[in-house]
């Protein structure tokens, strides 16, 4: 029986994955090398990621111990306030500073002044708090955003691929099985 040669077909011999990305179309081999960095790109902030949250677990647990250890917390404040590690230890050292600043005013002491107190140390926590999740949560759109593309991204490719598999088979006129489906 006799087969029909088709432009940019590999053989049976050649069929390692760097032989069809080299007979690939220059659309294919763009859409491969995209989705080759991105997924590179992604697994190092992955990787950079849980790195990153282990060490700032076992920083937060250590920081959470020395706050309840019953030491005083301007000794803690002086030990992890200017230097913070960690989210816990940012909220703790932003209060502390608030409450210092207050204190030296002598606001702390006047009954008027610590409704006043309380609000701005409960704003400067959640500042401090959004602060720190923003930080926490850098490149997470990149993230999101290449897990929802690169599936259509890498079918785009496969289709483009289809489309010249079946554009060369009809410029060699010949349609029968052995052509579409070989082996």
């Amino acid at each position: 029986m006799e087969q029909a040669v088709v432009e940019g077909a590999v053989g049976h011999s050649q069929l390692t994955l760097w032989s069809l990305f080299l007979s690939a179309d220059w659309v294919v081999k763009a859409v491969m090398l995209i989705l080759l960095v991105a997924s590179v790109w992604c697994w190092a902030i992955i990787f950079d990621k849980s790195v990153r949250f282990r060490r700032l677990q076992r920083r937060a647990n250590k920081f959470e111990d020395e706050f309840w250890s019953g030491g005083s917390l301007e000794e803690l404040y002086e030990r992890v306030g200017h230097q913070p590690t960690d989210p816990m230890t940012a909220v703790f050292a932003a209060a502390m500073r608030e409450w210092r600043r207050s204190s030296a005013k002598g606001l702390v002491y006047s009954e008027s002044s610590q409704s006043g107190l309380k609000d701005r140390l409960e704003r400067i926590m959640q500042v401090t708090v959004a602060r720190e999740i923003e930080r926490l949560e850098r490149y997470m759109m990149l993230l999101a955003s290449v897990g929802s593309t690169a599936p259509f991204v890498g079918l785009f490719g496969t289709v483009w691929g289809i489309m010249n598999s079946f554009q060369s088979i009809a410029v060699t006129k010949q349609t029968n099985l052995a052509v579409v489906a070989p082996g």
